[in-house]
Protein backbone atom coordinates (compact mmCIF):
# COMPACT_ATOMS: atom_id res chain seq x y z
CA UNK A 1 0.00 0.00 0.00
CA UNK A 2 1.23 3.53 -0.80
CA UNK A 3 2.20 5.76 2.15
CA UNK A 4 -0.88 7.77 3.53
CA UNK A 5 -0.61 11.60 2.05
CA UNK A 6 -0.13 14.52 4.47
CA UNK A 7 -3.01 15.84 5.75
CA UNK A 8 -4.20 19.08 3.94
CA UNK A 9 -2.62 22.01 5.24
CA UNK A 10 0.18 20.41 6.76
CA UNK A 11 3.81 21.92 5.96
CA UNK A 12 5.93 20.21 4.73
CA UNK A 13 7.78 18.33 7.09
CA UNK A 14 7.16 18.30 11.22
CA UNK A 15 5.21 16.42 13.63
CA UNK A 16 1.78 16.66 11.21
CA UNK A 17 2.79 14.91 8.19
CA UNK A 18 3.76 12.07 10.65
CA UNK A 19 1.34 9.01 10.39
CA UNK A 20 -0.65 8.16 13.17
CA UNK A 21 -2.41 5.24 14.66
CA UNK A 22 -6.07 6.88 13.44
CA UNK A 23 -4.33 6.99 9.90
CA UNK A 24 -4.42 3.14 9.58
CA UNK A 25 -7.44 3.31 10.88
CA UNK A 26 -8.79 5.33 7.85
CA UNK A 27 -6.77 3.51 5.51
CA UNK A 28 -8.16 0.50 6.57
CA UNK A 29 -11.74 1.67 6.92
CA UNK A 30 -11.63 2.52 3.49
CA UNK A 31 -11.33 -1.09 2.51
CA UNK A 32 -14.41 -1.63 4.77
CA UNK A 33 -16.91 0.56 3.48
CA UNK A 34 -15.75 -0.52 -0.07
CA UNK A 35 -17.20 -4.11 0.76
CA UNK A 36 -13.64 -5.46 -0.03
CA UNK A 37 -12.53 -7.00 3.73
CA UNK A 38 -15.86 -7.94 4.02
CA UNK A 39 -16.54 -9.73 0.47
CA UNK A 40 -13.21 -11.72 0.96
CA UNK A 41 -14.08 -12.94 4.72
CA UNK A 42 -17.86 -13.98 3.93
CA UNK A 43 -16.38 -15.73 0.76
CA UNK A 44 -13.69 -18.01 2.89
CA UNK A 45 -10.61 -16.23 1.02
CA UNK A 46 -7.46 -16.38 2.88
CA UNK A 47 -6.36 -13.30 4.94
CA UNK A 48 -3.79 -11.47 2.67
CA UNK A 49 -1.77 -9.24 5.04
CA UNK A 50 -1.54 -5.55 5.10
CA UNK A 51 1.31 -3.61 5.06
CA UNK A 52 0.99 0.26 5.72
CA UNK A 53 4.09 2.48 5.79
CA UNK A 54 4.78 5.49 9.06
CA UNK A 55 5.81 7.91 7.84
CA UNK A 56 8.04 8.90 11.20
CA UNK A 57 10.62 12.16 12.18
CA UNK A 58 13.94 11.88 10.30
CA UNK A 59 17.06 12.26 12.65
CA UNK A 60 17.33 15.68 12.47
CA UNK A 61 13.46 16.33 13.25
CA UNK A 62 13.87 14.18 16.60
CA UNK A 63 15.79 17.27 17.92
CA UNK A 64 13.90 19.78 16.81
CA UNK A 65 10.21 18.26 17.69
CA UNK A 66 11.79 16.31 21.05
CA UNK A 67 8.06 16.66 22.62
CA UNK A 68 6.25 15.95 19.60
CA UNK A 69 8.22 12.81 19.15
CA UNK A 70 7.92 10.88 22.17
CA UNK A 71 4.02 11.77 22.48
CA UNK A 72 3.78 10.45 18.69
CA UNK A 73 5.64 7.06 19.91
CA UNK A 74 3.75 6.48 22.51
CA UNK A 75 0.52 6.54 20.20
CA UNK A 76 2.22 3.29 18.51
CA UNK A 77 3.09 1.99 21.94
CA UNK A 78 -0.29 1.72 22.67
CA UNK A 79 -1.36 -0.68 19.85
CA UNK A 80 1.66 -2.25 18.78
CA UNK A 81 0.73 -5.36 21.05
CA UNK A 82 -2.70 -5.57 18.46
CA UNK A 83 -4.58 -5.46 17.04
CA UNK A 84 -1.78 -4.04 15.06
CA UNK A 85 1.72 -5.32 14.90
CA UNK A 86 4.64 -2.44 14.47
CA UNK A 87 7.95 -3.00 12.98
CA UNK A 88 10.59 -0.80 14.57
CA UNK A 89 14.12 0.70 12.72
CA UNK A 90 17.12 2.38 13.83
CA UNK A 91 17.25 6.41 13.33
CA UNK A 92 20.69 7.46 14.04
CA UNK A 93 21.64 11.18 15.02
CA UNK A 94 25.02 12.77 16.70
CA UNK A 95 22.77 14.87 19.16
CA UNK A 96 20.74 11.80 20.42
CA UNK A 97 22.05 8.64 19.38
CA UNK A 98 20.33 5.61 17.83
CA UNK A 99 16.73 5.27 18.31
CA UNK A 100 13.73 2.73 17.52
CA UNK A 101 10.92 4.02 15.96
CA UNK A 102 7.71 2.80 13.99
CA UNK A 103 8.07 2.50 10.15
CA UNK A 104 5.67 -0.20 9.24
CA UNK A 105 2.47 -0.91 10.45
CA UNK A 106 0.41 -4.62 9.52
CA UNK A 107 -2.79 -6.18 9.54
CA UNK A 108 -2.20 -9.99 10.08
CA UNK A 109 -5.67 -11.35 9.94
CA UNK A 110 -9.39 -10.47 9.61
CA UNK A 111 -10.25 -11.01 13.68
CA UNK A 112 -7.31 -7.92 14.17
CA UNK A 113 -9.29 -6.09 11.28
CA UNK A 114 -12.52 -6.28 13.28
CA UNK A 115 -10.91 -5.59 16.22
CA UNK A 116 -9.30 -2.36 14.75
CA UNK A 117 -12.28 -1.07 13.38
CA UNK A 118 -14.92 -2.32 15.97
CA UNK A 119 -16.83 -3.67 13.26
CA UNK A 120 -17.38 -7.21 15.01
CA UNK A 121 -20.91 -7.04 15.63
CA UNK A 122 -21.81 -6.22 11.88
CA UNK A 123 -19.49 -9.30 10.95
CA UNK A 124 -21.76 -11.54 13.28
CA UNK A 125 -24.73 -10.38 11.37
CA UNK A 126 -23.57 -11.04 7.78
CA UNK A 127 -23.05 -14.32 9.06
CA UNK A 128 -26.34 -14.77 10.77
CA UNK A 129 -28.13 -13.20 7.28
CA UNK A 130 -26.04 -16.05 5.40
CA UNK A 131 -27.00 -19.04 7.71
CA UNK A 132 -30.73 -17.90 7.04
CA UNK A 133 -30.18 -18.30 3.88
CA UNK A 134 -28.95 -21.59 4.09
CA UNK A 135 -30.87 -23.94 1.11
CA UNK A 136 -30.97 -21.35 -1.41
CA UNK A 137 -29.28 -19.84 -3.83
CA UNK A 138 -29.00 -16.02 -2.73
CA UNK A 139 -25.54 -16.54 -0.65
CA UNK A 140 -23.41 -15.63 -3.82
CA UNK A 141 -25.36 -12.33 -3.48
CA UNK A 142 -24.63 -12.00 0.02
CA UNK A 143 -20.99 -12.40 -0.30
CA UNK A 144 -20.75 -10.27 -3.12
CA UNK A 145 -22.57 -7.43 -1.54
CA UNK A 146 -22.05 -7.18 2.25
CA UNK A 147 -22.21 -3.56 2.75
CA UNK A 148 -26.02 -3.39 1.30
CA UNK A 149 -26.63 -6.55 2.71
CA UNK A 150 -26.27 -5.47 6.26
CA UNK A 151 -28.22 -2.14 5.26
CA UNK A 152 -31.12 -4.68 4.76
CA UNK A 153 -30.36 -6.75 7.78
CA UNK A 154 -33.73 -5.35 9.67
CA UNK A 155 -35.61 -6.57 6.36
CA UNK A 156 -34.01 -9.71 5.17
CA UNK A 157 -35.78 -12.44 6.91
CA UNK A 158 -39.08 -10.86 5.02
CA UNK A 159 -37.08 -10.43 1.84
CA UNK A 160 -36.55 -14.62 1.95
CA UNK A 161 -39.47 -15.02 3.14
CA UNK A 162 -40.74 -13.27 0.02
CA UNK A 163 -38.59 -15.00 -2.64
CA UNK A 164 -39.09 -18.61 -1.07
CA UNK A 165 -43.00 -17.66 -1.00
CA UNK A 166 -43.03 -16.91 -4.99
CA UNK A 167 -40.92 -19.76 -5.79
CA UNK A 168 -42.86 -22.32 -4.01
CA UNK A 169 -46.47 -20.96 -3.89
CA UNK A 170 -46.88 -18.52 -7.19
CA UNK A 171 -49.57 -19.76 -9.54
CA UNK A 172 -50.60 -18.34 -12.99
CA UNK A 173 -52.84 -15.34 -12.83
CA UNK A 174 -51.98 -14.19 -9.39
CA UNK A 175 -51.62 -10.24 -8.62
CA UNK A 176 -48.65 -9.15 -6.48
CA UNK A 177 -51.28 -8.97 -3.71
CA UNK A 178 -51.77 -12.51 -3.08
CA UNK A 179 -48.30 -13.10 -2.36
CA UNK A 180 -48.78 -14.17 1.52
CA UNK A 181 -45.61 -14.59 3.37
CA UNK A 182 -44.87 -13.26 6.96
CA UNK A 183 -44.42 -9.75 7.02
CA UNK A 184 -44.95 -9.10 3.47
CA UNK A 185 -47.11 -7.08 1.48
CA UNK A 186 -47.71 -5.06 -1.35
CA UNK A 187 -46.22 -1.51 0.22
CA UNK A 188 -43.22 -3.65 1.44
CA UNK A 189 -42.61 -5.58 -2.36
CA UNK A 190 -43.02 -1.81 -3.80
CA UNK A 191 -40.05 -0.42 -1.23
CA UNK A 192 -37.56 -2.89 -2.30
CA UNK A 193 -38.41 -4.24 -5.62
CA UNK A 194 -35.00 -3.29 -6.64
CA UNK A 195 -33.57 -5.77 -4.60
CA UNK A 196 -35.92 -8.36 -4.48
CA UNK A 197 -35.26 -8.38 -8.68
CA UNK A 198 -31.96 -9.47 -8.06
CA UNK A 199 -33.04 -11.90 -5.65
CA UNK A 200 -35.26 -13.35 -7.51
CA UNK A 201 -33.09 -13.25 -10.73
CA UNK A 202 -30.76 -15.52 -8.81
CA UNK A 203 -33.19 -17.85 -7.06
CA UNK A 204 -35.70 -18.64 -9.75
CA UNK A 205 -35.22 -21.18 -12.39
CA UNK A 206 -34.45 -19.11 -15.26
CA UNK A 207 -37.47 -20.28 -17.26
CA UNK A 208 -39.66 -18.34 -14.52
CA UNK A 209 -37.71 -14.74 -15.25
CA UNK A 210 -38.77 -12.64 -18.96
CA UNK A 211 -35.54 -11.35 -18.65
CA UNK A 212 -36.62 -8.06 -20.95
CA UNK A 213 -38.94 -7.19 -18.93
CA UNK A 214 -38.08 -4.31 -16.62
CA UNK A 215 -42.09 -4.10 -14.86
CA UNK A 216 -41.66 -6.43 -11.37
CA UNK A 217 -44.84 -7.72 -12.25
CA UNK A 218 -44.28 -9.08 -15.82
CA UNK A 219 -40.93 -9.60 -15.19
CA UNK A 220 -42.44 -13.00 -12.75
CA UNK A 221 -45.26 -13.78 -14.19
CA UNK A 222 -47.69 -11.82 -12.00
CA UNK A 223 -50.46 -10.08 -13.41
CA UNK A 224 -50.16 -6.43 -13.87
CA UNK A 225 -52.81 -3.54 -12.99
CA UNK A 226 -55.01 -3.63 -16.17
CA UNK A 227 -55.21 -0.47 -18.33
CA UNK A 228 -58.76 1.19 -19.21
CA UNK A 229 -60.24 3.15 -21.91
CA UNK A 230 -62.97 5.13 -20.96
CA UNK A 231 -64.74 6.99 -24.13
CA UNK A 232 -68.23 8.41 -25.20
CA UNK A 233 -69.67 8.19 -28.94
CA UNK A 234 -72.79 10.14 -30.69
CA UNK A 235 -76.09 8.91 -29.38
CA UNK A 236 -75.35 5.85 -26.87
CA UNK A 237 -73.52 2.69 -27.18
CA UNK A 238 -75.32 -0.36 -25.69
CA UNK A 239 -77.72 1.84 -22.94
CA UNK A 240 -74.60 3.68 -22.12
CA UNK A 241 -73.57 7.19 -22.43
CA UNK A 242 -70.37 6.58 -21.55
CA UNK A 243 -67.77 3.43 -20.64
CA UNK A 244 -64.56 2.45 -19.20
CA UNK A 245 -63.69 -0.57 -19.81
CA UNK A 246 -60.17 -2.74 -19.75
CA UNK A 247 -58.25 -1.93 -22.89
CA UNK A 248 -57.43 -5.83 -23.23
CA UNK A 249 -60.89 -6.54 -23.16
CA UNK A 250 -61.88 -3.98 -25.96
CA UNK A 251 -60.61 -6.10 -28.41
CA UNK A 252 -62.67 -4.02 -31.47
CA UNK A 253 -64.53 -0.85 -32.25
CA UNK A 254 -68.00 -0.56 -32.07
CA UNK A 255 -69.73 -1.00 -35.42
CA UNK A 256 -69.79 1.71 -37.80
CA UNK A 257 -66.76 3.22 -36.47
CA UNK A 258 -64.43 4.88 -38.56
CA UNK A 259 -62.42 7.69 -36.56
CA UNK A 260 -61.11 8.12 -32.79
CA UNK A 261 -60.41 11.32 -31.41
CA UNK A 262 -58.13 11.27 -28.34
CA UNK A 263 -58.39 14.17 -25.90
CA UNK A 264 -56.50 15.17 -22.52
CA UNK A 265 -58.54 17.23 -20.58
CA UNK A 266 -61.60 15.75 -18.65
CA UNK A 267 -64.41 18.10 -19.45
CA UNK A 268 -63.58 18.88 -22.74
CA UNK A 269 -63.64 15.32 -23.08
CA UNK A 270 -67.41 15.53 -21.81
CA UNK A 271 -68.14 18.25 -23.57
CA UNK A 272 -66.90 17.28 -26.47
CA UNK A 273 -69.19 17.26 -29.73
CA UNK A 274 -68.41 13.74 -31.14
CA UNK A 275 -69.62 13.40 -35.19
CA UNK A 276 -71.33 10.49 -36.16
CA UNK A 277 -69.04 7.56 -36.99
CA UNK A 278 -66.31 8.82 -34.16
CA UNK A 279 -65.48 7.94 -30.74
CA UNK A 280 -63.86 10.57 -28.40
CA UNK A 281 -61.44 8.23 -26.35
CA UNK A 282 -59.72 10.20 -22.61
CA UNK A 283 -56.20 10.07 -23.27
CA UNK A 284 -54.63 10.09 -19.61
CA UNK A 285 -52.08 12.56 -20.58
CA UNK A 286 -48.06 10.06 -20.61
CA UNK A 287 -50.30 7.16 -19.92
CA UNK A 288 -51.43 7.20 -23.52
CA UNK A 289 -49.37 4.23 -24.15
CA UNK A 290 -52.35 2.14 -23.26
CA UNK A 291 -53.65 2.92 -26.12
CA UNK A 292 -51.24 0.07 -27.97
CA UNK A 293 -53.16 -2.18 -26.62
CA UNK A 294 -55.90 -1.42 -28.80
CA UNK A 295 -54.80 -3.00 -32.49
CA UNK A 296 -58.05 -1.63 -33.80
CA UNK A 297 -56.86 1.65 -33.77
CA UNK A 298 -54.37 1.43 -36.81
CA UNK A 299 -57.61 1.20 -39.21
CA UNK A 300 -58.94 4.10 -37.98
CA UNK A 301 -58.63 7.93 -38.77
CA UNK A 302 -57.04 8.97 -35.51
CA UNK A 303 -56.75 12.42 -34.53
CA UNK A 304 -54.82 13.52 -30.89
CA UNK A 305 -56.12 16.72 -29.33
CA UNK A 306 -53.59 17.99 -26.37
CA UNK A 307 -52.52 21.09 -24.31
CA UNK A 308 -49.97 23.12 -26.66
CA UNK A 309 -47.46 23.07 -24.60
CA UNK A 310 -44.21 21.14 -24.52
CA UNK A 311 -45.32 17.60 -22.50
CA UNK A 312 -47.90 18.24 -24.86
CA UNK A 313 -46.40 17.54 -28.31
CA UNK A 314 -44.07 15.00 -26.10
CA UNK A 315 -47.43 13.04 -25.78
CA UNK A 316 -48.06 13.20 -29.25
CA UNK A 317 -44.73 12.28 -29.95
CA UNK A 318 -44.83 9.25 -27.69
CA UNK A 319 -48.76 8.31 -29.14
CA UNK A 320 -47.17 8.54 -32.68
CA UNK A 321 -44.89 5.52 -31.46
CA UNK A 322 -47.80 3.31 -31.46
CA UNK A 323 -50.07 4.92 -33.99
CA UNK A 324 -47.88 6.34 -37.19
CA UNK A 325 -50.67 7.86 -38.56
CA UNK A 326 -52.11 9.84 -35.75
CA UNK A 327 -53.06 13.60 -36.77
CA UNK A 328 -53.13 16.79 -34.65
CA UNK A 329 -56.01 19.01 -33.99
CA UNK A 330 -55.69 22.35 -32.72
CA UNK A 331 -52.17 22.22 -31.95
CA UNK A 332 -50.65 24.74 -34.12
CA UNK A 333 -49.56 28.23 -34.57
CA UNK A 334 -52.88 29.93 -35.41
CA UNK A 335 -54.87 28.61 -32.38
CA UNK A 336 -51.83 29.26 -29.81
CA UNK A 337 -51.79 33.24 -31.18
CA UNK A 338 -55.56 33.10 -31.44
CA UNK A 339 -55.62 32.95 -27.91
CA UNK A 340 -52.76 34.70 -26.49
CA UNK A 341 -55.06 36.28 -23.76
CA UNK A 342 -55.55 32.77 -22.05
CA UNK A 343 -51.84 31.68 -21.98
CA UNK A 344 -50.49 30.55 -19.14
CA UNK A 345 -46.99 29.44 -17.59
CA UNK A 346 -45.51 25.35 -18.13
CA UNK A 347 -44.55 24.77 -14.77
CA UNK A 348 -41.61 22.23 -16.10
CA UNK A 349 -41.49 22.45 -19.29
CA UNK A 350 -39.53 19.36 -21.28
CA UNK A 351 -36.58 19.90 -23.78
CA UNK A 352 -36.30 16.01 -25.45
CA UNK A 353 -36.05 15.38 -28.93
CA UNK A 354 -39.02 14.28 -30.29
CA UNK A 355 -38.64 12.29 -33.39
CA UNK A 356 -42.53 11.72 -34.61
CA UNK A 357 -43.63 15.57 -34.83
CA UNK A 358 -44.41 17.04 -38.48
CA UNK A 359 -42.59 19.94 -39.78
CA UNK A 360 -45.15 22.52 -38.79
CA UNK A 361 -45.32 20.71 -34.94
CA UNK A 362 -41.63 20.54 -34.88
CA UNK A 363 -41.06 23.97 -35.51
CA UNK A 364 -43.72 25.17 -32.78
CA UNK A 365 -42.34 22.88 -30.27
CA UNK A 366 -39.03 24.42 -31.19
CA UNK A 367 -40.50 28.29 -30.72
CA UNK A 368 -42.20 26.70 -27.18
CA UNK A 369 -38.73 25.22 -26.33
CA UNK A 370 -37.02 28.73 -27.15
CA UNK A 371 -39.47 30.85 -25.65
CA UNK A 372 -39.85 32.64 -28.84
CA UNK A 373 -43.20 34.35 -27.55
CA UNK A 374 -43.23 33.89 -23.84
CA UNK A 375 -41.34 31.69 -21.43
CA UNK A 376 -42.83 28.81 -20.81
CA UNK A 377 -46.19 29.18 -22.91
CA UNK A 378 -48.79 27.09 -22.11
CA UNK A 379 -52.46 27.16 -23.81
CA UNK A 380 -54.36 24.61 -22.22
CA UNK A 381 -57.30 22.35 -24.10
CA UNK A 382 -59.96 23.29 -21.90
CA UNK A 383 -59.02 27.06 -22.67
CA UNK A 384 -59.31 27.18 -26.61
CA UNK A 385 -62.68 28.60 -27.48
CA UNK A 386 -65.58 25.78 -27.96
CA UNK A 387 -66.18 27.75 -31.63
CA UNK A 388 -62.65 26.65 -32.30
CA UNK A 389 -63.24 23.11 -32.00
CA UNK A 390 -66.68 23.51 -34.03
CA UNK A 391 -64.70 24.85 -36.70
CA UNK A 392 -62.28 22.63 -36.50
CA UNK A 393 -64.78 19.95 -36.51
CA UNK A 394 -66.24 21.02 -39.41
CA UNK A 395 -63.16 21.15 -41.29
CA UNK A 396 -62.61 17.53 -41.00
Amino acid sequence: MPALRTRPGSPADGPARWTRPADVRAAIRKKWDSGTLLTRFAAGQDWAPISIPIRGPSAREIGGHLTEVRQWAAEWAAVASGPLRVEYRQVGGRDFGTNSIPFRAWLDGYEDAWTLLRVGADVSRLAGLISAARGTRLIPWLTGHPMRALRLADDWDRLLAAVRWIEQHQAPGMYLRQVDAPGVDTKFIERHKGVLTELLDAQLDPSRVAAGVSDFAGRYGFLRKPGYVRFRMAGEFRGFSELSVRADELTSPPEGITRAYILENEITYLSFPVPSAAIVILGGGYAVQVLDLLDWLADLDVVYWGDIDTHGFAILNRLRHYLPHARSMLMDRVTLLGHRDRWVTEPSPTAVNLDRLDPAESDLYSDLIKGSYAPSVRLEQERISFSAIEAALADR
